[in-house]
């Protein structure tokens, strides 16, 4: 069960050249107010391409 006022919420990473989501990842909203992007692998383009965190 969550605790109350937890920090930690979990986010989809969505590839930017085919829109494929992923990717499933956490991070501290309090510590990282902005958007994730990092270069993952995308199986569907077969590549290393940029992944941003998906609304």
């Amino acid at each position: 069960m969550a605790k109350k006022g937890e920090a930690r919420a979990r986010i989809t990473l969505k590839c930017t050249e085919c829109g494929e989501e992923n990717y499933r990842t956490e991070k501290n909203k309090k510590n990282t107010t902005d958007r994730i992007e990092l270069n993952k692998f995308c199986s569907k383009c077969k590549k290393t391409t940029l992944h941003k965190e998906a609304k």
